[in-house]
């Protein structure tokens, strides 16, 4: 991914909900940009299945990724790969942003194997009551508002279709709970399967094998350890990398950019205000 420069987040107002609008495995925040600006943004890769809602007047937001340019509403897959938000926003323009767990993704959206890598429209993956679901979020009058009407519509979703594996559900939670620092055979023994077995039931239900999902987590801590400004040489012992050559591979590998541009990719610069609860800004 190409660096580009900090948009002024000043101008942006962030939304976030209230514990009681927070279903388990969903996270969402509101963005609203007071002033007319141009917006170019690199995203760095996230252990989730992101939903942007783009609730724009005008033209709104448009998402670039491997030569493709999307407009509106957009689902973007784990590990995107070259990923751009770009355009100049109209005044008033505002965006919901909703960040699934790969296990709550399979669940509400129902394709999330054939999402990873990929950049679609949300109609595309959410079906024909996509534009409804948008619509009544236009209408919000709030944020609190439009909070409430984005949980229950995904809570929707969630109970129409059947879960995961539990074992598949327990394996991704032991990743996340661990940062990616666990190896396969561990979990396929706490989950009472076989290497393979796990391998072969993670990898058809969330779309990665379990070691390159375990990368996904290990890489998005290290990434915020880095953003909060941790030295390459401290971020990579303190997750769980071999060395500092090995951190500015997989960084590499997952940004195109350096453990110091990675640092100050605009896209880390406002996780502490949009995602405060995320797990990996917890101590």
């Amino acid at each position: 991914m190409r660096a580009t420069e900090s948009p002024d987040w000043t101008s942006v107002h962030v939304a976030v909900p209230r514990k009681s609008q927070r279903p388990p495995g969903i996270s969402m925040a509101g963005f609203a940009q007071r002033l007319t600006a141009p917006v170019d943004i690199a995203m760095v890769p996230h252990p989730s299945v992101t939903l942007f809602v783009d609730l724009s007047e005008g033209d709104g937001l448009v998402y670039d990724a491997h030569g493709r340019r999307e407009h509106g509403s957009t689902v973007v897959g784990l590990i995107p790969g070259d990923l751009r938000v770009s355009g100049r926003t109209a005044e008033g323009s505002r965006c919901l942003q909703i960040r699934l767990s790969p296990v709550v993704a399979a669940a509400v959206l129902g394709a999330s194997t054939e999402l990873v890598g990929a950049v679609v429209p949300m109609a595309d993956v959410w079906g024909r009551d996509a534009g409804r679901v948008e619509n009544r979020l236009r209408a919000a009058t709030s944020w609190d508002e439009t909070f409430t009407i984005a949980a229950n519509a995904l809570g929707r979703r969630l109970d129409a279709r059947p879960p995961l594996d539990p074992e598949v559900t327990a394996t991704w939670r032991r990743m996340v709970a661990g940062r990616g620092q666990i190896r396969v055979e561990s979990l396929a023994n706490e989950v009472g399967w076989s290497r393979k077995r796990l391998w072969s039931r993670f990898r058809s239900q969330i779309g990665l094998t379990p070691k390159r999902a375990a990368r996904l987590v290990r890489f998005d801590h290290a990434a915020h350890l880095l953003a909060a400004g941790g030295t390459a040489a401290h971020v990579a012992v303190a997750s769980g990398y071999v060395d500092q050559p090995h951190l500015h591979r997989e960084v590499k590998a997952f940004t195109g950019m350096t453990p110091t541009a990675t640092a100050a990719a605009p896209w880390l610069a406002i996780d502490g205000a949009a995602w405060p609860t995320s797990p990996e800004r917890r101590p």
